[in-house]
């Protein structure tokens, strides 16, 4: 009996034993592993929470709706900036203003040590295309003005609220790290990262999740998009009386038209993957006097390892039509050079399971409706908003050119991937008035919420999950062997700080009026 209830005793004693090992041993390979679909443990679950309170949904559609109104351009976004700025410090972020020399760009840090998460976040508008808040038809708030037609207003408030809840979540539950928001502006020009990069502002940093407004929920990993160089070329000329004596003059105009029908000529044998466009921004002030200044400004795309090459022959244009024209080339002026983006397949991957882990907003009949009226004005299937998620898209085996962002340039020096948050209407034109009229109100919102979700959920894998961190850094360590970074920007090049200030200056009074601005 004795012997018996010996064995009695220390089987129950055994039994805790083995059930704690079993516990931690789970723990271990839970904090190891992610498998299946994303683990929605009690940080993560809080934060989400956290972010569905409708009272902060409305907080930050406010704030986004707010920087939709002031529809700064590029290099001019000192109010979007600003709130941005202040909504981080009075969520008790330490801010670092006029970052790699410009103004309206700013880091936002909360933290201390390793590993070094950041967020992406944009908040530049597009010249030309004002428009009315959800409004079927074309409708011009002030006519001629910038708007919101890449869902930047959006992009940069998601950024916002997700690393704010991300920081919550890591005081509550006593997570180590740091956390940072790259303010980045002017992306719509793609200026500020390869100046950010040149500046070693991302040379901490573990792995970087960036975002973008669409009308999906979705990521994807590989490269795309073109590679850009971003250049104006000015001629100069010699005035003369264009009736009386044009024989005394050198017409710089005449520069700039030699150039453009060169480079037009060109096309015909560069690579299926190149992007060439430009526009006249100097071409003479009257008819009748012969122009001594005119300049052309190129965005020039290919991919990263043609980019250079195809530069030099639109350059060797230049120089051409300036032996043919008589005048000189002047300046030859690079604004940004950026690369295609290189997005990390590992940290895609996070991404991914969270995005089927949160799945899509749930619209209302009237958004649906709005959406549909709008799907119909632009010749579209009126399907209203979408209601599932996508797969991972993975990279085509074919590059054929296409888009260009920033971005790019941060994916070289550091893991990135993107994820795209609903919002924006399907069907709807990107860089258009019938995006700008979707990207402001309930919708917008929830679309930015749900974007918000995603990046801070992914982001709390990162900090808590080494194991994913170390797959992620391994296969860009890996990666960057083949794909070293080089930056494309010419020695001296500066960011051109002025750029779109007269633009601004000529409407930002007009659009005042209509209470943008307020908030």
């Amino acid at each position: 009996m004795k012997s018996s209830s010996r064995s009695k005793n220390i089987l129950l004693i055994s039994i805790p034993l083995i059930i704690l090992s079993l516990s931690v041993f789970a723990q271990k390979n839970k904090e190891e592993e992610y498998l299946g679909k994303a683990d929605l443990y009690k940080a993560k679950k809080s934060m989400l929470e956290y972010l569905s309170d409708t009272n902060l949904v409305r907080k930050y559609g406010l704030i986004s709706d707010a920087i939709w109104s002031y529809a700064e351009l590029g290099m001019q976004e000192f109010k979007s900036s600003a709130l941005l700025i202040k909504t981080l410090e009075e969520a008790g972020f330490s801010v670092e203003k006029n970052v790699a020399g410009m103004p309206t760009c700013f880091v936002a840090t909360w933290g201390s040590g390793k590993p070094v998460i950041g967020i992406l976040g944009e908040f530049d508008a597009l010249p030309m295309i004002s428009q009315k808040p959800l409004s079927a038809v074309q409708a011009p708030l002030v006519s001629g003005a910038p708007g919101h037609g890449c869902g930047h207003n959006m992009m940069g408030t998601a950024g916002v609220a997700a690393i704010v809840a991300l920081k919550k979540a890591m005081e509550e539950n006593n997570i180590a790290g740091t956390i940072k928001f790259f303010g980045s502006p002017a992306e719509e020009t793609l200026i500020s990262r390869p100046y950010m990069v040149r500046a070693g502002v991302f040379k901490d940093v573990d792995a970087v999740i960036d975002n973008h407004a669409a009308s999906e929920l979705a990521t994807s990993y590989g490269i795309n998009g073109t590679a850009v160089m971003s250049v104006i070329f000015s001629f100069k000329g010699k005035t003369a009386h264009a009736a009386g004596a044009p024989w005394t003059g050198k017409s710089a105009l005449d520069g700039v038209e030699l150039m453009n029908i060169a480079s037009n000529y060109l096309r015909e044998h560069l690579f299926y993957t190149h992007r060439l466009h430009y526009v006249v921004t100097e071409g003479g002030e009257a008819p009748n006097v012969v122009p001594d200044r005119a300049s052309v400004w190129y965005y020039i795309r290919n991919t990263d390892e043609r980019l250079e090459e195809m530069y030099a022959r639109v350059l060797d244009c230049a120089k051409g039509a300036a032996l043919a024209s008589g005048t000189v080339l002047d300046t030859v002026t690079v604004l940004t050079a950026t690369h295609q983006r290189h997005s990390n397949k590992a940290l895609a991957q996070v991404i991914q399971k969270n995005i089927e882990l949160i799945g899509m907003p749930d619209w209302t009949e009237q958004e649906h409706q709005f959406a549909k009226t709008l799907q119909k004005e632009l010749g579209e299937k009126e399907t209203g908003y979408p209601v599932k998620t996508k797969g991972l898209s993975k990279p085509s085996d074919i590059q054929v050119g296409g888009g260009s962002s920033d971005v790019g340039e941060v994916t070289l020096v550091a893991p990135t991937a993107t994820i795209n948050f609903p919002g924006v209407v399907p069907g709807s034109i990107g860089h258009h008035w019938s995006t700008v009229t979707s990207n402001y109100g309930s919708a917008a919102w929830k679309g930015l919420n749900t974007g918000a979700k995603a990046i801070s959920a992914s982001a709390l894998d990162l900090l808590t999950r080494p194991k994913l961190l170390e797959e992620i850094k391994k296969e860009f360590n890996e990666y960057s062997k083949d794909h070293p970074y080089k930056s494309f920007l010419p020695e001296g090049a500066q960011p051109p700080l002025n750029l779109n200030k007269e633009l601004m200056d000529k409407y930002r009074d007009a659009m005042m009026k209509l209470g943008a601005g307020e908030n």
